[in-house]
């Protein structure tokens, strides 16, 4: 129990630049209608930033562990990911992802790149299965190209505005 919970309490930690950086970014409501008031922004932020960035730290390790589950094939079971962001004990899921990543740490550019991958799919599942996996290669061979700084910003932004999908 201290071990999930420590893995988790590291995961907050180690996203903390994005619930900072999801505040700026991700409620920056732009519709193109001019009807649209300060307001009316100023009030969603209100009402979902906190819940955002309480969402951020779930799915980052969520992506983390489904890729590298799908990879690593640890647990018998191929979980979705919306269950795992929504239902799943947040304990039992930090506790998942360290079985999965085994040696590998939180900060590894294996979880980093389980990471990356997870979030991807997520965001291309709705594409049809030709499409989702050639746009995938492309996603792989885009982290093997990337620097470590430039993935955990790719990281960030794609799980940033993920999150907001499952907020409630």
């Amino acid at each position: 129990m201290k071990v999930s919970l420590f893995i988790f309490t590291c995961t907050l930690s180690a996203f903390g630049c994005l619930v900072s950086f999801s505040s700026a970014l991700a409620f920056s409501v732009n519709t193109g209608q001019d009807s649209v008031s300060a307001d009316h922004n100023a009030w969603l932020k209100e009402q979902y930033s906190v819940k955002h960035q309480q969402l951020i730290p779930v799915v980052a390790v969520a992506d983390m562990f489904s890729a590298c589950n799908r990879a690593r094939k640890v647990d018998p079971i191929h979980y979705r990911l919306a269950d795992l962001v929504t239902k799943m004990d947040r304990n039992q899921l930090a506790t998942k992802l360290s079985l999965c990543l085994g040696d590998d740490s939180m900060q590894s550019d294996a979880a980093l790149n389980f990471g990356l991958i997870g979030c991807f799919s997520d965001q291309l599942s709705q594409l049809s299965n030709e499409e989702r996996l050639q746009k995938m290669k492309l996603v792989e061979k885009a982290i093997l190209s990337l620097s470590r700084d430039e993935r955990k910003k790719s990281f960030t932004q794609c799980v940033t505005q993920q999150a907001i999908q499952y907020l409630p």
